[in-house]
């Protein structure tokens, strides 16, 4: 008969619930020291001679950390005991749960925020220091929330909390890391756009000092278009994106709006904010756009009273000729800015992580 079985070690440590210790080694043992196949039809140990030796082990790791183990064998699917891979989370009920909180909003405005949401949450990596990116979820932090460009972002924090607590609270090891990106990848799916590849296993942070300093995330004016398009590339560069990326991830500006009360800015970028397309690079690379006096801030609209609007930052995409042959590619083929944009997505959702697994 197959028997699956999987060692978890849960160290609790100053937290009342495991932040990794010692799972790595348990993984070690079962693979170097028990030598035994998990998921195979001739399991040579009994269960009660597996339990004893993970026991026995477990409780040697768990010693050296000073902290107290609880071995627990899982029968049914096998799974590892990394403690950065998501073990229990049900993601396809996770997903259904998104999917109904997107479809029932009125107002259609939460596919895109909980894209912008898993945007910025991920935006701030930097591959210097090795700081920021979406792996500790530090977005939930009031300090973090503070930062002038997340403005509006606690309401999509408090749109995702009754998801999470239905998970933590059934013993599933949802952390909001996760949760807040594989948001931003399932509205992504959920508005037409391309099915984006996302990995699981991101560690919560309980310490707002991981918050990073404001300013990481890309700015809209900068003053000179030369200065914009300097800056732009400097936040890219800086988490590691070139020129194309940079172009790819910025067809995002297909969902949603920009609203006065939080950025300055208003208006939407596209005629369909609520479908991923390439709408964004068309309209973008075809209407002549004006400044539009109707704000305080630097903007531009489709005409004297327009219905669209584009920022010094979108414009600076056509104003730079590196900049423009990616914008004219992916205005004529949204398969390919399909394709773009959901490899640089997947990376852009995954800086400042590790040891992630697929789902």
């Amino acid at each position: 008969m197959k028997l699956l079985a999987t060692a978890v070690i849960f160290l609790f440590h100053k937290v009342s619930f495991c932040e990794g210790y010692g799972f790595s080694k348990i993984g070690k043992l079962l693979s170097s020291n028990l030598k035994m196949n998990l998921q195979s039809d001739n399991v040579p140990l009994s269960v009660n001679e597996l339990n004893r030796k993970l026991l026995q082990s477990s409780f040697k790791y768990a010693s050296s950390a000073a902290a107290t183990a609880t071995v627990c064998i899982i029968s049914g699917k096998s799974r590892s005991a990394n403690a950065a891979e998501s073990s229990f989370t049900d993601y396809a009920a996770v997903k259904a749960d998104i999917v109904s909180l997107i479809k029932e909003d009125k107002d259609l405005n939460k596919g895109p925020t909980l894209v912008r949401l898993a945007w910025h949450s991920s935006g701030t990596y930097d591959k210097m220091s090795k700081t920021g990116g979406s792996g500790k979820g530090t977005i939930r932090f009031k300090e973090e929330l503070a930062h002038g460009a997340n403005n509006g972002l606690q309401q999509a924090v408090a749109w995702l909390e009754p998801i999470y607590q239905k998970y933590h609270s059934a013993g599933q090891d949802l952390s909001y890391a996760d949760l807040y990106t594989y948001a931003g990848i399932v509205a992504i799916e959920t508005l037409q756009g391309p099915k984006i590849p996302w990995r699981a296993g991101r560690v919560d942070s309980m310490d707002p000092a991981d918050v990073t300093p404001n300013g990481r995330l890309p700015e809209a004016d900068l003053g000179a278009p030369a200065a914009t398009a300097a800056g732009l590339r400097a936040v890219f560069g800086r988490m590691g994106f070139n020129d194309q990326e940079l172009v790819a991830l910025s067809g995002a500006h297909a969902l949603g709006r920009c609203h006065l009360k939080n950025s300055g800015y208003e208006g939407p970028w596209t005629y369909s904010p609520f479908a991923f397309n390439n709408a964004y690079y068309i309209l973008l690379s075809t209407i002549k756009w004006i400044p539009d006096d109707r704000v305080a801030k630097l903007q531009y609209t489709n005409k004297k009273d327009g219905d669209l609007m584009m920022l010094p930052s979108d414009l600076v995409l056509l104003q730079d000729d590196k900049f423009k042959k990616f914008v004219d590619l992916y205005a004529a083929d949204q398969g390919v800015f399909f394709k773009d944009f959901t490899a640089a997505f997947q990376k852009l959702q995954e800086l400042g992580t590790s040891n992630l697994r697929s789902i």
